[in-house]
């Protein structure tokens, strides 16, 4: 009996080895299989220039480290100048061919974005529609159209000039924020920056007074800080899984994740009651309800709820989401910088204050016609958009078939990326790209070509928020320069200590002391 145990015993051993042998072996195939395959079908790649990497994860190790430590546009940056103006990063056994030439980034976005040999990479469209639900910049082709079709007329130019008033009146509110800080005493402009385009982008899309004292019936109170971290959570995680976190990781019981399900409730709580009633109004095709306010009945929501029957309950709470993201931080940290790259450059700030003063002095303030005067304040925030390009790297496309890139042939599956920050410093673009000059903007000899400006994307999917960010800022840049001159708190390391969540922010918040001017 003991020798049939022990033999039995002994089998069970062997066969145990023998399955354990054969599923390592199994798993070392197919890790083998998989290596050969990607080297054969990404073979053209072999011959750019690629970071070091990890054997199994690819360049992810080093992306989720630099997205923890809100370095993610820099981790890009260096590795365009160390590596050259096109080289390849790997998600795992997955390529991304990332850019830095402006003229390459912009024909390669418009020509395969028109031909349809570019879309956005699944990975980037799950975690876009992961953030509340499915969003336009989460989709591709019809279902993409159809959403920017409902929504490109009311962010058009002519659309947005009737918004000038009210826009002003968000500006001066911020003129008046700044005047009871006076005499010099520091302000940390960037939180006051994302108050101002929340309270704008949250009146045009949810008819929410910009009168910070006014209130609205239509749902909660806007508390812009509490909205502002709740957003800035959502968009933490969006970039976590944009560069390699698992879909279902929001489900453990982590920090991350209790943040994110609080942020989420948070927002569905704020915009729900407003969306109900839109629906409720396009439902009742009433357009006076003495309850509501005339604001909210003109509000973008209640036009689209209108307009869009494919609209429903839940696609227009995570669209009104993406909006709200979308209108505050990229114009807002963009002022902040346009704010220090004034101080830091007295030519500059004097000459645009100058023609400030003298517009102001023709038409009595700035207002719709004295902003047509005001070509070199435009030309300040594309210059501080060229140098502080808020989104780099956090975008990516994948070809959908084999296509050629600056004449390098890209196999198709391959993502598609660029580094902003790298292709606004190209020296064979922008002659002393380190130098702050708005007359490189302004120059329209026949002897150059107009200057690429990618910030705002290219073609059919240009930024939707183009006209309102520079009539925002050409608006609030001109006022600050009317009634004030100012200095950097923390002089030019404001400007080099940056961070990104899903968007690049001054760590600092940017401390500015203003200094009331005297026109006596």
């Amino acid at each position: 009996m003991f020798q049939e145990i022990t033999g039995q015993i002994a089998y069970s051993s062997s066969f145990a080895y023998l399955a354990t042998t054969l599923s390592i072996t199994s798993i070392a195939g197919t890790i083998g299989w998989r290596w050969w395959k990607q080297k054969k079908t990404y073979k053209s790649l072999q011959s750019l220039p690629s970071p070091p990497q990890h054997w199994l994860l690819g360049n992810i190790p080093q992306m989720l480290a630099a997205v923890k430590q809100k370095k993610l546009f820099r981790l890009f940056f260096d590795w365009s100048q160390e590596l050259g103006p096109m080289y390849v990063i790997w998600n795992g056994s997955h390529p991304t061919v990332v850019l830095s030439k402006p003229k390459v980034i912009e024909d390669t976005i418009v020509n395969g974005m028109r031909d349809g040999s570019l879309i956005r990479t699944q990975r980037l469209r799950q975690a876009w529609n992961d953030i509340i639900g499915p969003i336009m910049i989460g989709e591709t082709g019809t279902e993409w159209q159809w959403r920017r079709k409902a929504w490109n007329p009311e962010f058009s130019s002519s659309s947005l000039s009737k918004y000038a008033e009210f826009i002003s009146q968000a500006c001066e509110q911020v003129i008046e924020t700044l005047k009871e800080a006076s005499p010099p005493k520091e302000v940390q402009v960037d939180p006051l920056f994302v108050e101002l385009t929340m309270r704008v982008i949250s009146s045009l899309v949810l008819g929410i007074p910009v009168d910070k004292n006014s209130t609205s019936n239509e749902g909660p109170p806007l508390e812009v800080m509490k909205m502002y971290e709740a957003m800035s959570v959502v968009g933490y995680r969006f970039l976590r899984q944009a560069t390699g976190e698992k879909r279902w990781m929001k489900y453990l019981p982590t920090k991350n994740s209790q943040d994110y399900w609080a942020a989420r409730r948070y927002l569905e709580e704020f915009i729900t009651p407003r969306v109900d009633l839109a629906l409720r109004i396009s439902q009742q095709n009433k357009t006076d309800l003495p309850q509501v306010s005339s604001l909210f009945q003109e509000s973008m929501l209640v036009k689209i709820a209108a307009k869009e029957a494919k609209y429903d309950r839940q696609t227009l709470i995570a669209e009104s989401v993406e909006l709200l993201i979308a209108g505050t931080d990229t114009t807002a940290h963009s002022l902040s910088f346009a704010v220090a790259e004034l101080s830091l450059n007295p030519r500059v700030f004097q000459q645009a204050q100058d023609i400030v003063d003298q517009t102001w002095n023709n038409f009595g303030g700035i207002n719709a016609e004295s902003l047509k005067e005001l070509a070199y304040i435009r030309a300040i925030i594309k210059e501080t958009l060229r140098l502080y390009s808020v989104a780099s790297g956090s975008t990516s496309m994948q070809t959908q078939r084999d296509t050629v890139i600056d004449g390098k042939e890209i196999p198709r599956g391959t993502g598609v990326s660029w580094s902003m920050l790298a292709a606004g410093r190209d020296p064979e673009v922008y002659a002393n790209p380190e130098e702050f000059l708005p007359e490189r903007w302004l120059d329209k000899s026949k002897e150059t070509s107009p200057l690429p400006m990618i910030d705002f994307g290219s073609g059919l999917h240009r930024c939707l928020g183009e006209h309102l960010s520079m009539l925002e800022s050409t608006t609030m840049l001109a006022l600050l320069l009317r009634y004030f001159d100012w200095e950097l708190v923390n002089g030019r390391s404001s400007v080099e200590q940056l961070q990104q969540n899903l968007l690049i922010y001054p760590s600092d918040k940017m401390p500015v002391r203003f200094r009331l001017r005297n026109w006596e």
